[in-house]
């Protein structure tokens, strides 16, 4: 039995073995011919692929660009958002350093000047800007088709809005508490359509003195243009001469100065509302400075945009730290109020060559603005005897004066003291200027026919109760 059995079975192991065999022969021919017929196919694949190159590199360019375009206009609009939340900031500010009987009527005008000079600036304010011509834009009302910058027409006209709302709302704070509520509705109509988009375009839309072509008024004189990258001069110093001179022909608040001349300090009703605008305005700052790159999609944009963040904060803390200094030297005690608008002078100050200067460039400019505001209140409040209860002609107007002609000096690649000589000083220099000359020039010139036809100043019983009840039939307190 045991013989016989291991006959069968070693005849089984062969036919199993001889099965085996066949099966591995049998699997490595159809192998053979699935890896044959998956080259065939993977050929066929890549030779598909092969024939698409053109087809594929057309349609990635405009992808890319579209993400490009997307992610520069996101951060356009961030930016005016930003800038836009300055005004509550101004608001106030303004409201703080003024008194309690006319605070209703600031949140008014702050709220208004947003409102009118959105409108007109649409109306006609843009088209002057940065419409064709060397002088003056040519006006397009209402209409936007002419504008082609690389980026979508509604969301520049928004960005620049809010810039020209600044300069108009800057005018606000010098002239508080004794202007007329109309009349102020009719000078912002002038600050939104005329003053502010004709020097913003020789500066910002394509104007004279950004002209650098050979031949050019500014290339055959200085051999190169001005230089204002986020607007000292013309958003905050256009803004700050026009409050200058309102202020001096609407005269001082009743009680500001004595008989004898001597001006007597009229203390704000609520510092701590004043603080919350300076920080709202630090905050909106960013916008203000990085968001004037209007570009966000490159390792370029991205490096510009965070030195601009850089040198934008360090000059604010210049600012305000050495006004504490010199308010702490000057009068004994470290002056909240000053220290806030030194925070205010060297943010206004670094506007113009934020993206130009170093950061030790930006502190020393930031700590210029901040000392010599200082000097400024004292001169115009003291010397002058002109009555700007928010010091913003001393913040907006001197100081942004003074931080153009300090990015002459400080710019890393045209700067005086980088060895560039004395041309692109003289550039800032004669834009500063003439700017200055432009805003006070208009300014006298609206501020004096307007309070000839009808007067700027509201009564002096309506001075001394309030605006509030008088022009608003409301209290902001009750």
């Amino acid at each position: 039995m045991d013989t016989k059995y291991k006959g069968h079975g070693f005849i089984k192991l062969w036919i199993a073995t001889t099965m085996f065999m066949l099966c591995c022969f049998a699997t490595g021919a159809l192998a053979q011919d699935t890896v044959i017929a998956d080259t065939a196919t993977v050929t066929e694949t890549i030779t598909e692929l092969s024939a698409l190159p053109t087809e594929s590199t057309a349609e990635a360019p405009d992808t890319i660009g579209e993400l490009a375009l997307g992610l520069n206009t996101v951060w356009m609009l961030l930016a005016a958002m930003l800038v836009f939340f300055m005004q509550p900031g101004f608001a106030l500010v303004e409201a703080g350093f003024t008194r309690v009987k006319n605070t209703a009527n600031i949140l008014m005008k702050n709220f208004v000047d947003f409102m009118f000079g959105s409108l007109l600036y649409w109306f006609i304010g843009f088209g002057l800007m940065f419409g064709a011509g060397g002088f003056i834009g040519m006006p397009h009302f209402f209409d936007l088709s002419f504008m082609d910058n690389g980026l979508p027409k509604e969301g520049f006209l928004v960005f620049q809005t809010v810039f020209c709302a600044t300069a108009a709302t800057i005018v606000s704070g010098a002239m508080a508490e004794r202007t007329k509520f109309s009349m102020y509705l009719v000078y912002t109509i002038f600050i939104s359509v005329l003053i502010y988009p004709i020097s913003g375009h020789w500066t910002w839309g394509g104007g004279w003195l950004m002209n650098g072509e050979a031949g050019s008024f500014m290339m055959n004189l200085f051999g190169t243009t001005f230089h204002d990258f986020a607007g000292s001069t013309v958003v905050h110093s256009v803004g700050g001469w026009l409050a200058l001179v309102g202020a001096a022909i609407l005269g001082p608040r009743i009680g500001k100065y004595g008989k004898d001349g001597k001006s007597r300090a009229i203390p704000g009703h609520n510092l701590t509302v004043a603080a919350l605008g300076v920080f709202i305005l630090w905050f909106g700052w960013f916008g203000f400075n990085p968001g004037s790159q209007l570009a966000a999609s490159t390792e370029a944009d991205a490096n510009a945009i965070s030195h601009v963040f850089l040198t934008t904060n360090l000059a604010a803390c210049a600012g305000g730290f050495f006004a504490l200094v010199i308010s702490w030297m000057k009068y004994g005690k470290p002056s909240l109020s000053l220290t806030l608008n030194g925070v205010l002078a060297g943010l206004v100050g670094i506007t113009a060559g934020c993206d130009a200067v170093s950061p030790a460039g930006a502190v020393l400019i930031g700590a210029i603005c901040g000392v010599v505001m200082i000097f400024s209140v004292d001169f115009i409040d003291k010397v002058l005897k002109i009555d700007d209860p928010v010091g913003a002609s001393s913040v907006h107007g001197v100081c942004g004066f003074l931080g153009t002609i300090l990015t002459g000096l400080f710019s890393t690649s045209e700067g005086l003291f980088y060895g560039y000589g004395f041309g692109f000083l003289g550039a800032q220099i004669f834009g500063a200027l003439v700017v200055g000359a432009w805003a006070a020039g208009m300014g006298f010139i609206i501020f004096k026919a307007l309070d000839k036809i009808h007067g700027l100043r509201v009564p002096a019983r309506v001075e001394e109760e309030g605006l509030d009840i008088y022009e608003h039939g409301e209290s902001a307190y009750n």
